[in-house]
């Protein structure tokens, strides 16, 4: 299995920082979240920059690794300015971009901005068909696409790049369906075993029905992860998390189950990752703030299971 991580940093030099980082490290990605807003009330006073001209930025900066925006709303801009916006980083990129696509979730974002938030059947339509637009613009040849919502005129589009698409989310059949008929990754959020099992299962059965090869689907997964080397340095680190954020261990470790997020002793975590990786998972992105010692410290400790197996 594989590491990436996603951070949504402030200013663009913290991006570059982390982005430098990640791949002075050899990371398998550098991610970044496509936001308006990062949160709610307080939260959204937080900087946030332009996603697209970030990984434009990234794109000329870094030279190895693979930038990835997980994921753009779909709400937020029409298909053809992500189609000139994926064409344009993909060859500033050197082929290295990867476009993120699902439905959007936080409706503070889309209030406070004035743009529309419709209800999640509607916001799953305009996902699907965004992404057989963006199939339809980068097709070789291109091809004509007509739905409810877009259309797109098939002509010689250039620059014409390889599109790279990642499909992510929470649903457990939609997404999965549409990452199978249309991108190159899935990354389902953590979810009990046979869930997230399933979840591929369901993706990987598109792509076979898609006409496309399902051992191509890259399955990923993403989050945070709270451990500690023993039960009760999880518990003291329960704690001060909770003193950080002015809330109490307890609806800490509630929204924690809430999101699936891996925690425990480091132990236990390897487990979680080791189980989700025997479903098909092979790359997680680690998400948070940009603390190199902190990442380094996660990856040291996640990496020591694959080491006792290599000395067995």
């Amino acid at each position: 299995m594989e590491f990436a991580i996603q951070t949504a940093a402030g200013s663009y030099a913290e991006f570059l920082s982390a982005a430098r980082w990640a791949e002075s490290k050899q990371l398998a990605a550098f991610a970044i979240p496509d936001h308006y807003v990062y949160g709610t009330g307080a939260a959204a006073s937080r900087p946030a920059l332009d996603a697209f001209a970030v990984m434009a930025g990234l794109a000329r900066e870094t030279s190895t690794i693979e930038l990835v925006i997980l994921v753009s709303p779909v709400t937020f801009r029409h298909p053809s300015v992500l189609v000139k916006n994926t064409a344009t980083i993909q060859e500033m990129a050197g082929g290295r971009f990867k476009l993120g696509v699902g439905t959007g979730w936080l409706e503070e974002e889309h209030s406070r901005f004035g743009i529309d938030f419709p209800a999640t059947k509607e916001r799953f339509a305009r996902t699907e068909e965004a992404l057989g637009y963006l199939r339809a613009a980068f097709a070789e040849p291109p091809v004509d696409f007509s739905g409810a919502y877009y259309r797109y005129q098939a002509f010689d589009m250039n620059p014409r790049p390889a599109l790279r698409l990642v499909v992510g989310g929470t649903g457990p059949v939609k997404t999965p369906r549409l990452a199978g008929r249309y991108a190159d990754e899935l990354n389902a959020y953590p979810s009990a075993p046979h869930e997230f099992a399933a979840r591929i299962d369901r993706a990987r059965d598109a792509a076979a029905a898609a006409g496309r090869s399902p051992g191509d689907l890259l399955v990923s997964s993403s989050g945070q992860i709270l451990a500690a080397d023993t039960d009760d340095e999880y518990l003291a680190l329960l704690d001060q998390i909770a003193g950080e954020n002015d809330t109490s261990p307890d609806k800490l470790e509630a929204e924690a189950a809430r999101r699936n997020t891996p925690r425990g002793t480091w132990q236990q975590v390897r487990e979680i990752l080791a189980g989700m990786a025997d479903a098909g998972m092979s790359r997680f992105y680690l998400q948070g703030r940009f603390d190199p010692a902190a990442i380094e410290l996660r990856l040291e400790k996640l990496s020591e299971k694959d080491s006792e197996r290599e000395g067995q």
